[in-house]
């Protein structure tokens, strides 16, 4: 094998390694430490521009490790959809890291960057895996890693929010664990592309445990993906959470946005029986009620980070009405809107930090306070974070969702879909507006006026962010062919089969 057939574990090997180093460096010698993470990021941003290209013309890459072969070995599976979340968590997490430096938030605590180095493990690997137990796995390490880096710098407000955000994803996990033992017992593997031909011929008998499987599987992700009604940990454990951590976790709720599109096609489509997709018609009212509420909550959010936190909940709900129309169109244009949001979301809570840096007592508070230092550039800042939130042209936002609006034309509740998103639109117009007037426009008498910041380096993470939701407004063509591409490839489970299998699906 060539070093090019090796790419598919380097996105998990690169990590699991730079942690314990990052650990040994940590305690002597913090500048190497630093210098460690970024370099594996790096390098984990290289491996996979890499599998991108290897994967762009259609090529699945399945690797074997310890070469026991599919369904018996572990299997990680590189295609387009897979390669194009690397990118996006790699570019995520460069920045995000970029700001933690940068303000001095890594600092407050020892285990910062090798906890962020075991978040980029999980979160690459249930990105790569092939296998529902693996992926499971994977779903585990990153979310031990995020409770240490929510805990980051400590204080009485995230160690509450933890405590939920822990008991939440416990349940989750059991639940998962119940779905999975369920899956085996009734097809005898764990392997995804194996399970998708073997539940085609579950017993009649059966049918009925396999639909419960189904749905509890389902309810698992959701709940990962923040879905209403399993959104409610949400707001709490982000709007606290170290701004450069939550920027970072801007991408787990898309975790269980795609384990809900590697699964649904590859195990419970069309010839699935009983549980052939057993949870389509609540998915698509969830996904409205998330855009309702997460917007809502945009318009009567009490700080930038809550709002920020709320919009997540907002774009993932916009997210998931494109997923659950389950068409080749309307999930091409929910994966161009899933990169958008992940970056969007990203930038609010960075630039809600740049702002609550500055206004001293008042931090991110969304009410008048004193006439701070950098207060135009801020402005600006935020105007651009909303305007990509909103969906609001020239922002890829706009694109995103006139993308969904076309794709969803055709489908049965089309005018639900459309008054909702553009209904929804409108709520995050007047509420980024009115905490924006609130914050830049008004100033509090009497408010003391904190000394101005050493620097204005702070800003440089959110502007790239801003600058990355540029490009994929410019390059828009190039990639919305390429996320048109990645989701007719995810429908077709038999090409993924083949490949992980040695052998044609029937």
């Amino acid at each position: 094998m060539t070093f090019a057939d090796h790419l598919p574990i380097l996105p998990v090997a690169i990590p699991a390694l730079a942690a314990p180093v990052a650990v040994l460096a940590m305690r002597r010698r913090r500048g190497l430490a630093v210098g460690i993470t970024f370099a594996a990021i790096l390098l984990q941003l290289a491996a996979a521009l890499a599998l991108m290209a290897r994967v762009s013309g259609g090529t699945i890459l399945a690797y074997a490790l310890g070469d026991w072969s599919a369904p018996f070995g572990i299997v990680l599976v590189a295609d387009r959809l897979a390669a194009l979340m690397l990118v996006l968590t790699a570019c995520l997490a460069l920045i995000a890291l970029l700001h933690a430096v940068v303000t001095g938030a890594d600092r407050k605590g020892w285990h910062f960057h090798p906890l962020f180095q075991f978040q980029l493990m999980g979160l690459n690997g249930a990105f790569l895996t092939g296998d529902l137990f693996n992926l499971f796995v994977f779903f585990e390490v990153l979310l031990i890693a995020s409770y240490g880096l929510m805990l980051h710098g400590q204080g009485p407000a995230r160690l509450k929010a933890a405590v939920q955000y822990v008991v939440v994803n416990l349940v989750g996990s059991a639940l998962f664990l119940i779905a999975l033992g369920m899956l085996y017992a009734l097809t005898g593997t764990l392997n995804m592309a194996d399970m998708g031909l073997r539940v085609r011929e579950v017993a009649a008998a059966d049918q009925g445990m396999l639909r419960i499987a189904a749905l509890l599987l389902a309810s698992v992700f959701a709940l990962k993906a923040a879905v209403v009604p399993l959104h409610l940990w949400l707001v709490r454990t982000y709007a606290v959470s170290t701004p450069a951590v939550a920027a970072l976790f801007a991408i787990m709720t898309k975790v269980g946005v795609y384990s809900l599109i590697r699964v649904v096609p590859q195990v419970f489509y069309a010839e699935a029986g009983a549980a052939s997709w057993a949870g389509a018609e609540w998915l698509w009212l969830a996904a409205l009620a998330s855009a309702v509420i997460g917007f809502a909550g945009v318009f009567t959010a009490r700080g930038l980070a809550e709002q920020a936190a709320y919009g997540v909940i907002g774009s993932t709900g916009t997210l998931m009405i494109a997923v659950a129309t389950w068409s080749a169109d309307s999930l091409g244009a929910g994966l161009y809107y899933l990169v958008h949001s992940t970056l969007a979301g990203a930038a609010l809570f960075l630039v809600a930090d740049v702002v609550a840096r500055r206004r001293g007592s008042y931090g991110d508070a969304a009410s008048p306070g004193p006439a701070f230092a950098g207060r135009g550039l801020a402005a600006l800042l935020f105007m651009a974070a909303a305007i990509a939130a909103t969906g609001l042209p020239p922002l890829s936002g706009f694109i995103g969702k006139l993308l969904i609006l076309q794709s969803t034309a055709a489908a049965p509740g089309w005018g639900w879909a459309w008054a909702v998103i553009l209904g929804t639109t409108l709520f995050g117009v007047i509420g980024f507006a009115r905490v924006g007037s609130a914050v830049f426009w008004k100033s509090a008498e009497g408010a003391e006026v904190p000394p101005p910041p050493a620097s204005r380096a702070d800003m440089l993470a959110p502007v790239l962010l801003l600058g990355l939701l540029a490009a994929l407004s410019a390059g828009a063509g190039p990639a919305s062919d390429f996320t048109n591409a990645a989701a007719a490839q995810v429908l077709d489970p038999a090409q993924s089969a083949a490949v992980v299998l040695g052998r044609p699906a029937p």
